[in-house]
């Protein structure tokens, strides 16, 4: 991670779940870490999806656009035939 973090803006975690449905067996829940950085912008990281984060303006606009491209990424990973064991219970075909 690039820069210094200012401690007196301490990291909060965030639960992001990840639905299709209500009817979907379970939610996978992806862990973003927040932090603020000397140049005061939000830096917020998707700790589950290595690489995924995002620079914000707000700490809001930092989480909207991490939970943004952390869907980005999986929709990318499912596309090229990527296993991604969290999700392999969210989707059901049937017979």
């Amino acid at each position: 991670m690039a820069g210094t973090f200012i401690p007196s803006f301490p990291s909060r975690w965030y639960d992001v779940k990840v639905t299709v449905s209500s009817t979907a067996p379970k939610a996978t829940k992806m862990r973003i870490e927040v932090q603020r950085e000397e140049d005061q912008r939000w830096l917020a990281e998707v700790l589950d999806l290595p690489g995924v984060m995002a620079y914000g303006d707000t700490r809001d606009q930092a989480v909207v656009k991490a939970e943004a491209l952390a869907l980005r990424v999986i929709a990318d990973r499912i596309d090229h035939g990527e296993s991604i064991p969290e999700l392999d219970d969210l989707f059901v075909v049937s017979a």
